[in-house]
């Protein structure tokens, strides 16, 4: 077994959770230090673990209760603020972000107090951050928050969810319906910050991890820290879901930071908190080094000369790593980082001339399918493979059978071969990555539709309506669009507009200013229109839009170029 199989799956048997679940035996031990706990981080400080993917914070100080992070829903909040009555009733009066993937549980704060504002500090980035993870790329954006988080895994049976690596799930079933309570922070900050809220000193420093508006907040009079750089896991630089680069380097100077406060309880955004100056410093020393090792030696690698293919033989973390569960890959896996790192540094290329000019995925799986003799020998090969244990290689050979027949015995091969890794690696993301794409193969889910490109209806009702017009450059199908030119513009009732030109085949924003073409609709027409609950020809007959310039043929022909959209362009 080469060291790559050992750090990525393990060739040994799975383990039976407590629903029946089949995995990895170590992945399932770790559920445990995910469970529901209230816990007390000495006297004035509480860390609410397992309510939700992230966890739920408070500190208190003479003037009042801070509360950190608010989960992800109005109902998750509201579930930690019942557990925070059980120790005290001072009311809340300020809230901290520790960053932008945890706020959406916000307005619980203000039902509780019956008040219509509070102080909220964050880093000036969570906007922006919250607004570029729907919009142009929101179909690949959702496809990979259902694939790594177990969104459609069954609670119970072999491809029961075990957990998330980081928390017990992705959306707490038990706060079911999850409404939307985000409030954008009023104060906020992009350096160092300090403040006095709640009568206690609070220091605010970024420290981007993998959110870049994180920020680590330092309590001087308790000596307590809430961060979000140390997790329950080996740092993710690579997510399976897709994410922008994260340059371990910068991770690294908030770790260096991190280790500088003397601190005496350390609280995460996510996983149990830690106690004691001595722990504490060994745990960040531990995880520092582990991104470092992983940075080393990749770059080592790379000066090398190796490919990512070899790259990821080569390196493995060393022995040490194995003994806290920090430094585990209980969330994502080393030899997947080492391609991020690659891919953050120089691009998709490594030298490898095979690469360089590949053959197109369909062909190239025909040809190798012919090689082997047809068909039949591929799935020959595929047993013995899967006999074997060998089953990256049965993930290959599957693969080549699945794009070149529409068989779903072929299908079922890849389904085995995939739950195969999910079942012995202790990384939660690739088993929930895994076992859902098995799922999805022997049709017991469908995920058609987070291929195709639609906006909620709520979404856009929550945004600036002319916000929208912009995205749908990346909706406009070449093909159709061949030959047409236009320009748009489109006029909303709230007093804005905002313009779209068609030329050679792209769509380029503008103002609007200028075009042959204006629209004049309501927000909710044009929510209707992008969630697919209306088309362009049936809004404009029922008086939903109006055409008050132009044509509304020319006008139903360029929206017809857009992939929400099936117009017939030709009529």
């Amino acid at each position: 077994m080469n060291k790559l199989s050992s750090d990525s799956f393990a060739l040994t048997e799975p383990a039976r959770g407590k629903a029946g679940q089949k995995a990895h035996p170590d992945l399932i031990e770790h559920s445990s230090r995910l469970e529901k706990c209230f816990y007390s981080c000495g006297p004035d400080a509480w860390c609410y673990v397992g309510n939700g993917l992230s966890n739920q914070t408070f500190i208190r100080g003479p003037g009042g209760i801070i509360a950190i992070d608010t989960g992800e829903s109005i109902e998750e909040m509201r579930a930690a603020l019942a557990a925070l009555r059980e120790v005290t009733d001072l009311p809340i009066v300020a809230c901290i972000y520790s960053h932008f993937h945890y706020v959406n549980g916000t307005k619980a704060l203000l039902d509780e107090r019956d008040v219509e504002s509070l102080p909220i500090y964050g880093h000036a980035g969570i906007p922006a951050n919250l607004a570029r993870f729907g919009g142009e790329v929101g179909p690949r954006s959702s496809r990979g928050l259902v694939q790594q988080f177990a969104i459609f895994l069954p609670e119970e049976g072999e491809d029961g969810q075990v957990n998330v690596g980081l928390g017990r799930f992705y959306r707490n079933p038990e706060h079911s319906p999850f409404s939307p309570g985000y409030i954008a922070p009023n104060i906020t900050f992009t350096e160092p910050f300090s403040d006095q809220i709640a009568g206690l000193a609070v220091e605010m420093t970024p420290a981007p991890s993998d959110a870049t508006d994180s920020i680590t907040i330092w309590f001087p009079e308790l000596g307590v820290c809430v961060n979000n750089l140390v997790w329950p896991a080996l740092f993710n630089i690579f997510a399976i879901r897709g994410e922008e680069f994260r340059d371990p380097r910068i991770l690294l100077e908030g770790l260096d930071h991190l280790a500088s406060l003397p601190a005496v309880q350390l609280i995460a955004a996510h996983g149990p908190p830690l106690e004691g100056r001595k722990e504490i410093a060994g745990v960040i020393e531990d995880y520092a080094d582990s991104i470092r090792y992983i940075w080393d030696q990749t770059v080592r690698g790379i000066n090398k000369g190796l490919t990512l293919d070899e790259l990821a033989v080569d390196l493995s973390l060393p022995e040490r790593f194995e003994r806290t569960y920090f430094t585990r890959q209980f969330y994502g896996v080393v030899e997947h980082h080492v391609r991020q790192i690659h891919a953050g540094l120089f691009g998709w290329f490594d030298d490898d001339p095979s690469k360089l000019f590949p053959q197109v995925p369909l062909e190239r799986a025909q040809k190798l399918v012919k090689g082997f003799g047809g068909v039949e020998q591929v799935r020959q090969a595929f047993e013995e493979a899967i006999q074997s244990e060998d089953y990256r290689w049965a993930i290959e050979l599957s693969d080549w059978l699945v794009k070149v027949n529409d068989d779903s015995s072929d299908k079922h091969r890849l389904a085995t071969a995939l739950r195969a890794v999910g079942q012995r690696t202790t990384s939660a993301n690739i088993r929930n990555w895994c076992v859902t794409r098995a799922m999805e193969l022997d049709g017991l889910i469908d995920l058609t539709r987070f291929r195709q490109h639609r906006f909620g209806y709520s979404e856009v009702m929550a945004g600036e309506p002319a916000a929208f017009v912009k995205l749908l450059r990346v909706l406009l199908d070449p093909d159709k669009a061949k030959g047409l030119q236009g320009d748009l513009c489109f006029k909303f009732d709230d007093g804005s507009s905002a313009g779209l030109t068609l030329r050679n085949q792209v769509a380029v924003p503008t103002d609007g200013s200028n075009s042959s073409i204006n629209i004049e609709l309501g927000h909710e027409s044009w929510a209707r229109l992008l969630s697919g609950k209306i088309s362009p020809e049936a809004a404009a007959l029922s008086g939903e839009l109006n055409v008050v310039r132009g044509s509304l043929d020319e006008f139903l022909m360029i929206m017809g170029v857009f992939d929400l959209w099936h117009v017939d362009t030709k009529k």
